[in-house]
């Protein structure tokens, strides 16, 4: 056999179903085998891909070995004369693999290969070629220098940056998401060394085959698309950990003496300076963005209260209360409504700050009303500062993203799409947006030019639409177009563009608009309302204000309840979040995710038996995409009762 390819996969099956779609494609007419290891993932990878993939061996994990383990856990059962390691978020071109095995037969001293990526935007991720890392290589990395000097080939030696990246040369380190070897280098060499888990494997095993007397090669003749993040969290601390734990463990295994202590002097600062970073980043983004909010809010009225008094009505005492109570109760009420309302899926988005200043605007002005005659104070005053808590709130959220520590809002006009493909495939995408739910307003298409054995769109035409109609995405089917045509528009088209591929047959579109960050899935699962978090958050508000409700009322409940202690049971595990009160039947593969539930979304306990399961799926998919809150609401009210379960 040619080619084994070798892919590891975790919770990515949407991209792992468009990668394995251009993999059958670029190994026609090469005698290949294509060994898949998913390493338990939890979003239905199994039901999902082995129906729709039967040419393609899977082997199903029980636990994550990590990605080194399962690689060599393939490795072991390969039969190829050459081996591709490939992650699962990559899309190849037809004649990737074709390229690569003649350049290989052709340069009998090259052990392994790498080709050039780029990332969903088409940008040239420069990871395609790397240094090893040494005692300068690092200092110039960690103080910035590589970064002030891209191209230079003193500074920027760590990615290489003063090498032409359209030019095929010897590098010392390629890439793990895209690894060819000859299996004999791998018999002599070994496959990944499992004491990486997650990263460094890559620079590991680039360094054993070089010492073996190998040529590790980049090649530039063929580009593929990485589209990263989707099982890489670069924001976490815990990507920092394991990052630069495997590069202490590659100097360790691989270095010696003052060389090993001065590259491990410069990581180990990389760890805290980097680790300070993220954890200041992350705590501004989780829990320190609404603590400084509602520090923001609690002075806003304090200052509204101060200017009111001083210009507006300075013959009004106002009491103590008035910051004690009143101030810290509203600013709470503020925050609460901002939380269940979404503030924080978006902070940066101005519109949902808008929103949420004006939904607690109203829930305060109602509580006002209702509000103690001694701890009332002027309406003015309220209103003031609910208008000051938003322009303060929104420059704070201004200078955060100027930092970079927010994400910036999409600019420009509403997102217009185009899909270029065949009538057909228009259709089908059509379809997918509709059932996704998303409300992008699909300009048209671009057709097809098929009177060639290439087909392809015409360029021209598509730059004056992009130009002259506001276009911002894009989305190119695969059928019609190759992958390659695809991933050559994705690489020269300018602009601020989004792009999305979706493969031949396949139920979903994929994309990432950021090699640092998750990428983006459009799919029928995507049009479920119970995967919104504000609705998360809203039912499980509902969870537990109704399991405190029952349990206080339990003395009276005790003679309605069908088994009382039972119901009390279940509200207390409501309440502590290992259930919930309203669900699914069963665990239907692609659905947002609940806690097992004690009633299903038609009323009925979820412990019943003797329903066909095409109607219990049915039911929970009916459930998930048309969740809310006050459906949830409804069902515990009639079948209070049966709460029981």
């Amino acid at each position: 056999m040619r080619l084994s390819i070798i892919i590891v996969s975790y919770n990515v099956r949407h991209f792992l179903e468009q990668c394995l779609l251009s993999v059958q494609k670029a190994i026609q007419h090469i005698d290949a085998e294509v060994l898949v290891a998913d390493n338990a993932s939890t979003d239905g990878s199994r039901e999902y891909l082995s129906e729709r993939f039967n040419n393609i061996r899977f082997s199903w994990n029980e636990e994550n070995t990590g990605f080194a383990k399962a690689n060599n856990q393939l490795l072991n059962i390969a039969r190829g004369e050459y081996i591709l390691f490939l992650n699962p978020d990559t899309i190849v071109p037809e004649d990737c693999f074709k390229k690569c095995l003649a350049y290989f037969d052709a340069n009998k001293t090259v052990g392994a290969l790498g080709v050039q990526m780029i990332d969903g935007t088409g940008h040239f991720l420069r990871e395609s070629r790397r240094s090893f890392p040494s005692p300068l290589i690092s200092f110039f990395k960690l103080t910035g220098l590589a970064s002030l000097f891209p191209k230079s080939p003193v500074f920027a030696r760590y990615h290489m940056g003063h090498m032409n990246q359209q030019v095929v040369h010897e590098t010392d380190v390629l890439s793990g998401a895209f690894m060819m070897i000859r299996k004999k280098v791998l018999d002599i060499t070994g496959g990944f060394d499992e004491m990486f888990f997650m990263y460094g494997e890559d620079i590991d095993l680039s360094y054993r085959i070089q010492k073996a007397g190998f040529k590790n090669v980049y090649f530039a003749d063929t580009t593929i698309i990485h589209f990263k993040g989707e099982s890489t969290k670069k924001g976490s601390l815990n990507y920092v950990r394991l990052f630069y734990k495997a590069m202490s463990l590659f100097v360790k295994k691989h270095l010696k003496g003052v060389k090993a202590g001065f590259v491990l002097f410069f990581i180990r600062i990389s760890i805290w300076i980097r680790a300070i970073l993220t954890a200041i980043g992350n705590f501004i983004r989780n829990a320190g963005l609404p603590l400084i909010d509602a520090a923001l809010i609690l002075l806003s009225f304090w200052i509204a209260k101060y200017l009111w008094n001083r210009f507006v009505r300075p013959d009004i005492s106002y009491s103590r209360h008035l910051l004690t109570i009143a101030f810290p109760f509203f600013s709470i009420l503020f925050m609460i409504a901002s939380y269940y309302t979404g503030l924080y899926d978006k902070p940066g988005k101005p519109g949902q700050l808008i929103k949420s200043t004006g939904i607690a605007a109203v829930i305060i002005i109602s509580c006002y009303s209702l509000w103690p005659e001694q701890f009332r104070f002027s309406r003015g005053i309220l209103l003031s500062g609910i208008v000051l808590s938003f322009l303060l709130l929104r420059i704070c959220r201004s200078i955060f993203i100027q930092f970079g520590i927010l994400d910036p809002p999409e600019k420009g006009k509403k997102l217009q799409t185009i899909v270029a493909g065949t009538e057909r495939e228009y259709e089908r995408i059509l379809y997918l947006l509709k059932n996704s739910g998303r409300n992008e307003r699909v300009f048209g298409r671009v057709p097809v030019i098929e009177n060639s054995n290439n087909p392809s769109v015409d360029k021209k035409q598509l730059d004056i639409l992009i130009k002259e109609s506001s276009i911002r995405e894009i989305i190119f089917c695969e059928n019609g177009l190759s992958f390659k045509e695809i991933i050559g528009l994705i690489s020269t088209l300018k602009g601020n563009l989004r792009f999305r591929i979706s493969g031949s047959g396949s139920m979903s579109i994929v994309g990432s608009d950021s090699k640092d960050e998750a990428g983006e899935i459009l799919s029928e699962e995507s049009g479920y309302a119970l995967s919104s978090p504000v609705n998360q958050r809203l039912k499980r508000l509902v969870d537990i204000a109704s399991s405190i409700l029952l349990i206080i009322s339990f003395p009276i409940g005790i003679f309605f309840l069908r088994k009382p202690l039972k119901t009390f049971g279940n509200a207390w595990q409501v309440l502590i979040g290992k259930r919930t009160w309203v669900g699914y039947f069963t665990n239907t593969p692609g659905l947002p995710f609940l806690r097992k539930s004690i009633i299903a979304g038609n009323g009925m306990p979820v412990a019943i038996r003797g329903l066909q399961a095409v109607n219990v799926e049915q039911v929970d998919k009916l459930y998930a995409r048309d969740y809310s809150v006050y459906n949830d609401i409804t069902l515990i009210l009639k079948n209070y009762r049966q709460l029981c379960g």
